[in-house]
């Protein structure tokens, strides 16, 4: 009796964990999460949506041409499927801004999802909000500059990453800087979900990091001289074989200064 109640309190406990660390079937975040209601679908693993959605930036250090040279290419851990691969010799060495992609809408105020695959060892991109902030994809790299972090602003949450060749997902709530007659009044704000787990909560964003090669204001005031103007969301390449796919965003109005959200 003391075994089949022992037994029996233990299965007890199990399905109470399972109850609250199963994965929500409907969950709005992590891996394989789907386009909320109204969403626009950025990165499908097609080369049409690819094309129709996106261009290079043509910053000052740009060195591409259009088509985007970027591939399209199989999902090494899905069979059957396609995804996208930081695919442009011209930006080796490190190169940001010689081949970036972004989007051809600009953004203000959004919902993100990002999933992203780090083939080797080093490999670095980079996810832009407004093609001025950057959330930093690194391997190897837990340093403020590293691997999730609010680049040089926020410690990195590395140990969230999944690792080498494995799909990581970004789920991002962003709002814009805020201006009154041309001066910023409030900084830009950003939540990050980093695979399901909060990392980042209503992050101030103070400033453009990089230069004028890393994007929009990058070279005004060493970054400090934000504009009021919208941008799009930009993917980094610089030369690494970093994959991207299931990337969707929907434009929000976010009228207080809070970016936090709940799957």
């Amino acid at each position: 009796m003391k075994i089949a109640a022992t037994t029996s309190l233990s299965a007890a406990l199990t399905a109470l964990l399972f109850a609250f660390h199963a994965p929500d079937a409907n969950a709005e975040i992590g891996l394989g999460a789907k386009p909320l209601s109204g969403a626009e679908v950025l990165i499908d693993g097609s080369r049409d949506t690819l094309d129709a959605k996106w261009t290079y930036w043509t910053g000052p250090r740009f060195a591409s041409s259009l088509p985007i040279k970027w591939q399209i290419v199989p999902d090494p851990v899905v069979p059957g499927t396609t995804v996208l691969m930081t695919d442009d010799r011209v930006a080796d060495g490190g190169k940001y801004g010689a081949a970036d992609i972004v989007t051809k809408k600009p953004y203000r105020d959004f919902r993100l999802h990002v999933e992203f695959l780090v083939s080797k060892p080093g490999g670095n991109s980079g996810v832009y909000l407004q093609n001025r902030y950057e959330i930093q994809i690194c391997d190897g790299d837990a340093t403020t500059h590293g691997m999730g972090a609010v680049i040089n602003e926020t410690p990195s949450p590395y140990f969230a990453y999944k690792g080498l060749g494995q799909w990581n997902a970004y789920d991002i709530q962003f709002r814009a800087a805020r201006f009154k007659d041309g001066v910023r009044t409030e900084p830009a704000r950003v939540t990050l979900y980093f695979n399901g787990i909060k990392v980042h909560g209503n992050q101030v964003i103070q400033q453009v990091w990089g230069g004028p090669n890393s994007g929009i204001d990058g070279g005004n005031d060493g970054g400090k001289g934000i504009t009021d103007v919208p941008g799009g969301l930009k993917l980094q390449c610089e030369g690494h074989d970093v994959r991207y796919r299931n990337v969707w965003i929907k434009e929000l109005d976010l009228v207080r200064p809070g970016t936090d959200f709940k799957n």
